[in-house]
């Protein structure tokens, strides 16, 4: 269905005109400004950078090049996309993590209630905003905004895995200019790059009787064993840790017109090498200790997030189905664990022993008339948490598959509305005692995930 999806030269100047070009900086100004909400989502990786790609699970991201949001998923696509074009949306996500304990214990055996921790998920939203210009016949350019990684779990401060994580949120800001070239009709080749910003808060409560070992040997006995017996009677410490930082990747793209029909796209976005700096504050220190122990010190911390790689097709089978299909890898594996140095507090460390993954998603478009178009999608994705052991209550993730639909509607040559839903079905269990000092985490989780989307683009 070719016709479906392409786009009539600007009947004037298919060039960029002024105005419009202060226009899209508006808007990307304007995104700047919305996108600092908290971005939650029941992975760390998020591949919703729009919401038109919703409705087929995102088979097809690096082929389709629709709108202007291909410049994150394959620079290369805006050579299909004449004249000024901008695109922007929102996702809503809305997860639900409920645990049930089976034989979880507190370090050095320390009761831990029965307190399960609530739904540790939410709700939020996550914005995009693009923007492509085309500067000559050959050449395009462009610039997307958008949160590729995020996370948030946030459970009661009193649950049974308080010792190992009470809140873990990760949001970030990708800024992402890019340029295409047309290198034959059916040819083209895309490159940009990425600053991305990232803040994490990691949040835990620390037994005071962990206390216990630093209790002065010199002290008399009996003193020494009251001071013992009132830390296993304390109320818990709060350690909280917030890290910032931002670095530089890259990302590369090539989109061929294999025949009128058949589209391939490949795409591929580089590890980032980020260092992160902040402070952690130890809040609830027993009196005794108060003074010897500080309750802010400077952190830091070095995270590597991982590579991607993409390849899509998109095959016009008529006039009125389109078929879409995915298949992605992830570097995950180049995410070992989390180190924070918490300099006199000594390190916290999450061990991940995270692998690399692989997501593949199929979809189908059925265009009924010349507005409405109709969407479906399935998708299979690996989760990089080897086995339950290694599966940390900060990221209760599994394997999951997800079933989408959505439409567009088409109020012009110039102007389209999409809209899209998609569930995740996944169930994790944990048994997470890799740390004593934390504890062990036993029991499952009831998971899911639900995300709404909508998409305005628009054709100048």
């Amino acid at each position: 269905m070719p016709s479906t999806h392409a786009v009539k030269p600007h009947a004037a100047n298919p060039f960029v005109p002024l105005e419009t070009t202060r226009i899209a900086w508006c808007g990307l100004g304007l995104l700047l400004c919305l996108i600092g909400a908290r971005a939650n989502a029941s992975a760390f990786q998020l591949i919703e950078q729009n919401a038109s790609g919703l409705g087929n699970s995102y088979a097809g991201s690096a082929a389709i090049a629709q709108n202007a949001s291909t410049i994150y998923y394959n620079p290369a696509g805006m050579t299909r996309l004449p004249g000024v074009n901008l695109s922007a949306g929102t996702t809503a996500i809305v997860t639900k993590f409920n645990f049930s304990n089976d034989g979880s214990t507190g370090p050095s055996n320390l009761p831990l209630g029965s307190n399960n921790g609530g739904n540790a998920g939410g709700t939020a939203f996550l914005p995009n905003f693009y923007a492509s210009w085309q500067l000559s016949p050959d050449w395009f350019a462009g610039v997307g905004v958008g949160a590729p990684f995020g996370l948030s779990t946030d459970y009661d401060s009193n649950w049974i895995g308080r010792y190992q994580s009470t809140r873990f949120d990760i949001q970030s800001v990708n800024i992402n200019p890019s340029l295409a070239y047309k290198v034959t009709p059916e040819l083209s080749l895309g490159a940009g790059l990425d600053w991305l910003y990232a803040n994490a808060d990691y949040q835990r409560n620390v037994p005071a009787a962990g206390l216990i070992a630093k209790i002065p040997a010199g002290l008399p006995g009996l003193q020494r064993q009251l001071l013992a017996s009132q830390l296993l009677t304390s109320p818990d410490m709060n350690a909280r840790a917030r890290l910032y930082g931002n670095a530089w990747g890259w990302n590369l793209g090539a989109l061929y017109q294999a025949t009128a029909r058949t589209r391939i796209g490949l795409a591929y976005r580089s590890q980032i090498h980020m260092p992160l700096t902040g402070t952690t504050t130890l809040a609830n220190i027993p009196a005794p200790f108060a003074a010897a122990m500080p309750a802010s010190v400077d952190n830091g911390a070095s995270v590597t997030l991982p590579d991607t790689a993409t390849l899509s097709v998109v095959h016009d089978l008529d006039a009125r189905w389109q078929l879409l299909a995915d298949l992605a890898w992830t570097g995950w594996s180049r995410l070992p664990e989390l180190k924070i140095d918490n300099g006199a507090l000594g390190e916290d460390t999450v061990k991940l022993g995270f692998r690399n993954t692989w997501r593949i998603a199929l979809g189908a478009n059925y265009r009924i008339d010349g507005h409405w178009t109709l969407r479906s999608g399935v998708s299979y994705d690996q989760t990089p948490i080897p086995n339950s052991a290694m599966r940390p209550p900060a990221l209760p993730d599994n394997d999951r598959i997800s079933v989408a639909l959505g439409a567009q509607y088409r109020f012009s040559q110039h102007t389209t509305l999409d809209v899209g839903y998609e569930h995740l079905f996944f169930h994790s269990r944990i048994d997470n005692g890799l740390d004593p000092a934390k504890g062990t985490v036993s029991g499952s989780f009831d998971t899911a995930a639900d995300l709404i989307g909508v998409q305005v683009s628009y054709r100048f």
